[in-house]
């Protein structure tokens, strides 16, 4: 079964790839099966890597505003695919699961695992980044203490989060905590109800 190790060494071997380039352009640089487990993880930290980076351009206070449109209009599109991702990998899991016999009165975790694994590739990110930040040359050491200092909090979330998402998985395997999802039904980004999008007038 995939555990919270595997999924985060994914995650690292993909935003090292990224950086080898730094290109929000980048094409997706992996060739892996589709609807396979391993390439939803890749696609999910390529997406999560790339809005990262587009994150840091729409903060640039001389950005045009041409340029700040077409980017924030990425991350909204960007933020679908990420939350239409997460629902394949709980789609992957209810799967991996279904034979699964629950106990008497199962609970129901407040997050699937899949968002968990949302979260963990968005951590990922942020050590990734804290830890360039405790390496620079351009600043003072309050800086690089400040950055260390942080990263050790994320270092041990991680190991937090780590350790709940194999304990999620494991109930579920076991039966103990029911396998049960929502999809997110977002509403701003379908013109049948967006009202700014379905009324013309």
């Amino acid at each position: 079964m995939l555990t919270a190790e595997y999924c985060c060494s994914v995650f690292l071997q993909v935003i090292e790839a990224y950086h080898t380039s730094n290109d929000v352009d980048e094409a997706f640089p992996f060739q892996d099966v589709e609807h396979d487990i391993h390439h939803f993880l890749k696609l999910k930290s390529w997406i999560d890597t790339v809005q990262w980076h587009l994150e840091d351009i729409i903060r640039k206070p001389d950005l045009p505003p041409d340029e700040f449109i077409h980017t924030k209009r990425r991350i909204d599109l960007s933020n679908q695919e990420r939350t239409d991702l997460v629902e394949k990998i709980d789609d992957w899991f209810s799967n991996q699961f279904a034979h699964v016999t629950l106990v008497e009165n199962p609970r129901i975790n407040t997050e699937t695992p899949a968002w968990v694994i949302d979260r963990l590739s968005i951590l990922m990110l942020k050590i990734y980044h804290m830890q360039e930040q405790t390496l620079r040359t351009d600043v003072d050491e309050k800086h690089i203490v400040v950055c260390k200092n942080k990263l050790e909090i994320l270092l041990e979330q991680k190991a937090d989060l780590c350790f709940s998402l194999n304990a999620l998985i494991q109930e579920i395997g076991e039966g103990k905590t029911r396998m049960k999802t929502y999809r997110q039904m977002k509403m701003y980004n379908d013109p049948a109800t967006n009202p700014e999008l379905y009324n013309k007038n």
